[in-house]
């Protein structure tokens, strides 16, 4: 046997003891006991039973509420419209629940739609105008491609076209109806040769953040509104006989503001069209009800208080341990730690993510679905910032030769911000500072929501968004680790040195008279 794997063998019988065993087997309880509590406590109420949310074509969750006047459109066909207004109002939620103001939303949305029926999460390709985005072209809910800036007045309209060429939907844009510019296109594989053509409008909730804590946010959504005028309505591959039809996409038209003031829907008068709706078509996300994947891991602040407490006290050799810490016994105990965390992490992640999920959905609770990469990087990739976390602790003992202060550093400097930053405690731009510059900015790798241009959403550490990318997060941490093993060894070699130097000095010299104290070197002359 070579002797790195006896150095490893002795630090792993060192390792373990029945206590330190039974402590990691108590950090993975932690997160797997936590985690499924918080899934099974949390249960879907409705009158009756919930709704399914709608899912894309991709599978995915999406949000599709609109109010949609349609007809018929063939393999091949267009539509034209010149739009000359759009407007919108807010209402202001209790106590001022009675408080209406005009105004769009930056998403708000109202345009021309090719659309695979009426059924939400249907295929899609639209184009439109925004409340502060100018003119966009959409498709399938992820996709978003961007077309000139600036809004639209009766005195300044604009041009909309919609083409569809089997499979191909392209989308123009024009000032003055003669010349035209190519906004995008797209490829809807699978459209059948009957979809529906028309304008829609919708528009989100305005989200507005109400400060907490030493200067956080928690979210509020306001209702709205936005309403489309349109005219020379122009269509070609459509059966005119059949005239118009209108729809809600989504539920519509429950709102007290619907109901008593003005309901979603479209008016035609003469050769003027008035659409007007609320919701949004886009991807889902966190803010639209459903669970991130990683929604269930609140017990990895309380499972990292462990590990620290294990891996700076096994750092610290053990009363009666005459043996010193050399650099190869550093890295022995660094892979010894690292390796038994990194599969405690790897065994209750693997349990609690799969099975909290199963749960929520057992329970109605839509979860935000991931690819298959996505789900092992959550575990395999959280499982090692766990290690890399319990190294850092390790090699933080080893430096400043303190258990006790070694797990105090890594508390602050680790768990502190992980859990910190994770409520809406502080304000957003420090939370993303300290996840930015501190090792907790390895636990991105947890992180599945993600953040779409064209959605609304409070983007905030405490919201499940981290402001790095996982590897970027996880070098972060990883950098940490190398420097402060880098200072711990460094010492190590430089009190190794200075054990050398002191044995040197112990070796016997000659007396003053001439007498050698370990050895004769010859006789003595008088």
């Amino acid at each position: 046997m070579s002797s790195h794997s006896e150095l490893l063998r002795r630090e792993w019988m060192r390792f373990r003891r029945p206590g330190r065993l039974i402590a990691m087997a108590a950090a993975a309880l932690i997160v797997v006991a936590l985690g499924l509590l918080s899934a099974f406590s949390n249960q879907a109420s409705c009158d009756g039973p919930c709704p399914a949310r709608p899912t894309g074509p991709d599978g995915s969750l999406v949000d599709d509420h609109s109010y949609f006047l349609h007809r018929d459109l063939g393999r091949s066909g267009s539509i034209t419209v010149r739009m000359t207004s759009m407007t919108g109002t807010i209402t202001y939620p209790p106590p001022n629940h009675d408080r209406i103001v005009p105004g769009l939303v930056p998403w708000a949305k109202a345009g021309i739609i090719i659309k695979d029926g009426v059924r939400q999460g249907s295929s899609y390709a639209a184009l439109m105008l925004t409340g502060s985005h100018g003119v966009r072209m959409q498709d399938d809910y992820r996709h978003d491609i961007a077309g000139n800036a600036g809004g639209v007045t009766p005195g300044s309209p604009r041009w909309l076209r919609l083409t569809r060429t089997g499979d191909t939907i392209t989308g123009y844009e024009s000032l003055d109806g003669a010349r035209w510019t190519r906004v995008g296109g797209t490829h809807l594989s699978g459209l059948p040769r009957t979809v529906q053509v028309g304008l829609f409008a919708t528009s989100p909730g305005d989200l507005t953040l109400r400060r907490v804590g030493l200067g956080g946010a928690t979210e509020e959504v306001r209702f709205t509104q936005a309403s489309g005028v349109f005219d020379h309505v122009g269509l070609k591959g459509t059966d005119s006989a059949r005239g118009w039809k209108g729809s809600a996409v989504g539920e519509m038209n429950h709102t007290d503001w619907e109901k008593y003031h003005k309901a979603s829907g479209a008016v035609v008068k003469g050769g003027t069209i008035t659409v007007t709706g609320t919701g949004d078509i886009g991807p889902g996300n966190a803010e639209s009800g459903a669970r991130p994947l990683e929604g269930g891991l609140g017990g990895l602040s309380l499972a990292l208080l462990v590990v620290f407490v294990v891996a700076a006290r096994y750092a610290v050799p053990d009363r009666g341990d005459e043996s010193p810490v050399t650099r190869r016994v550093l890295a022995a105990k660094a892979v010894v730690v690292g390796t038994v965390t990194f599969l405690t992490g790897l065994l209750a992640l693997g349990i609690v993510i799969p099975v909290g999920a199963a749960v929520l959905r057992g329970n109605g609770i839509p979860v935000i679905a991931v690819s298959a990469f996505t789900e092992v990087r959550v575990v395999v990739g959280t499982a090692a910032v766990l290690a890399l976390a319990a190294v850092l602790d390790l090699a933080l003992a080893c430096l400043l030769k303190r258990a006790w202060l070694a797990i105090l550093v890594a508390v602050l400097v680790i768990a502190v911000p992980y859990a910190v930053t994770s409520l809406p405690l502080l304000p957003d731009g420090l939370s993303q500072w300290l996840l930015r510059v501190t090792p907790a900015a390895g636990f991105a790798t947890q992180q599945t929501v993600v953040a779409y241009a064209q959605v609304t959403a409070h983007y905030a550490p405490s919201a499940g968004y981290f402001p790095l990318p996982w590897w970027a997060g996880v070098a972060v941490l990883g950098a940490d680790v190398a420097i402060v093993l880098g200072l711990c060894l460094r010492g190590l070699r430089a009190s190794d040195e200075r054990a050398g130097a002191a044995a040197i000095a112990r070796v016997p010299t000659a007396s003053p008279g001439g007498r050698r104290s370990a050895r004769r070197s010859g006789p003595a002359r008088g």
